[in-house]
């Protein structure tokens, strides 16, 4: 008999062994559990000529920053599928080869095409969505909705208890604020699979959205002792919870989850999520008012220089300039914002010139000029979303905003602000925000 992926579609191994192996590494990928590395390298001990396995190490490669070792396993999947790959398998190895080796834009047009012929095909599936999916980094200011029309078009050919899909299909309606739905959906999800760190994930984002931030800390008290350290989401599904912390105006208990298990030091996440998750929780301390502990902001700058010394994703650039701002580095700033413009003007940064103008506006606000922050960030606010990542990740701009209307006394844009945010959810730090301003 045919050997079949997780999902029922054939795929070209002899091996029982070989397909079973992949069947486990695709499904501890798609949950962001340890283990994936090692039962795809067992699939391609089983059948060194299993394409489909040989490519899905290339994908965790690429999503663990190792892009050498994600081109060369690539190069291997798409010398066997040409020999002996079915029209499926040659697709799906011709997208990952796109999104491994950084043609974003080419590799969502052909995940999408592909997904049209094979809509169960869950690997190429997973790539336009998420926070840093192909949607996500594309530039575009509605990916919220393309996650949810891509989801609601294939959601008649996944079963109905799918964990997988309705933990994205449940994030996707989150992001895009039908947060109820969203939230049901991925704590189905979760239920069905507790060993799967998306669905927490998605769970929390979830709850962040609906301003249930005590729950969310409850949810990951529980669920994350289960999570091995070593596990891609561990240090930022902690990030959550230090955002809870902050939230409810305990920045101790916030820096002590940072200091166990968010730091650079502490973490072994991606570095995408180091860099974000640090970065954005030293500057809220620090924008908020709290102070943060001497050495912690010299920490994260070397890690941040030695991942990132050259510009690149939009979403890392954002995060790379609130950093050099923060640490007085403004002379590294400019030069990065001068980088990204001409990244602009070249037409090399799909986000456009929201990015430099992030950057420009966090100087001026590190200076305390509040007034030239409000003037270069209010028009561009719009686009924040093209950067990519979640809403909780990007609300730091929009906090950036909100502070600087506070601190130069424009207490009408304030609290326009605020009235939005607060109808949306509710939000202990908003409301005595909200008390401060003058009426």
């Amino acid at each position: 008999m045919a050997e079949c992926d997780s999902r029922g579609l054939p795929i070209s191994t002899d091996s029982p062994q070989a397909a079973g192996q992949y069947r486990a590494g695709i499904d501890l990928l798609l949950s962001a559990w340890p283990g994936a590395d090692e039962a795809l390298r067992q699939a391609v001990e089983h059948d060194p000529h299993f394409a489909l396995a040989h490519a899905a190490l290339a994908r965790l490669h690429a999503i663990k920053a190792e892009p050498a070792e994600a081109r060369a396993r690539i190069a291997i999947a798409q010398e066997i599928v040409a020999r002996n790959g079915s029209p499926r398998e040659i697709s799906h190895v011709a997208v990952l080869a796109l999104a491994v080796t950084g043609q974003s834009a080419k590799a969502l047009e052909s995940a999408l095409a592909h997904l049209d012929a094979w809509p169960r095909d869950v690997l190429i599936l997973s790539l336009p969505l998420g926070a840093f999916g192909l949607f996500a980094f594309s530039g575009m200011i509605g990916h919220d909705q393309a996650r949810v029309d891509l989801c609601e078009r294939v959601a008649g050919r996944y079963d109905a208890d799918d964990w997988w899909f309705l933990t994205y299909r449940g994030w996707s309606h989150a992001e895009n604020r039908s947060v109820s739905r969203g939230r049901d959906l991925a704590q189905r999800g979760l239920e069905r699979r507790r060993a799967n760190a998306n669905a927490a994930h998605a769970v929390a984002h979830a709850m962040f959205e609906q301003g249930a931030k005590d729950e969310a800390e409850t949810l990951l008290e529980g669920w994350l002792p289960d999570y091995d350290r070593a596990g891609m989401l561990h240090g930022h599904l902690a990030w959550h919870a230090a955002l809870s912390a902050l939230e409810r105006d305990d920045p101790q208990h916030a820096l002590a989850i940072y200091s166990k298990y968010v730091r650079p030091s502490a973490s072994l996440g991606l570095p995408i999520n180091v860099v974000s998750d640090t970065v954005s929780l030293l500057w809220r301390l620090q924008a908020y008012g709290h102070e943060v502990p001497s050495g912690m902001w010299g920490e994260v700058e070397s890690y941040a220089g030695s991942r990132y010394p050259s510009p690149g994703l939009a979403f890392v650039e954002v995060h790379m300039a609130l950093l050099a701002a923060a640490t007085g580095k403004h002379a590294t700033a400019v030069d990065r914002i001068k980088a990204n413009a001409q990244r602009v003007a070249d037409g090399a940064l799909p986000a456009g010139p929201v990015v430099p103008a992030i950057g420009r506006a966090a100087l001026a606000f590190a200076n305390a000029d509040y007034a030239e922050c409000m003037r270069i960030l209010e028009p561009v606010a719009a686009d924040v979303a093209r950067v990519g990542g979640s809403g909780a990740q990007r609300e730091i701009i929009e906090d950036m905003l909100l502070l600087a209307f506070m601190r130069s006394g424009d207490s009408a844009k304030a609290r326009d602000l605020l009235d939005r945010r607060l109808h949306r959810r509710p939000s202990h730090r908003d409301a005595r925000w909200r008390g401060q301003i003058e009426v």
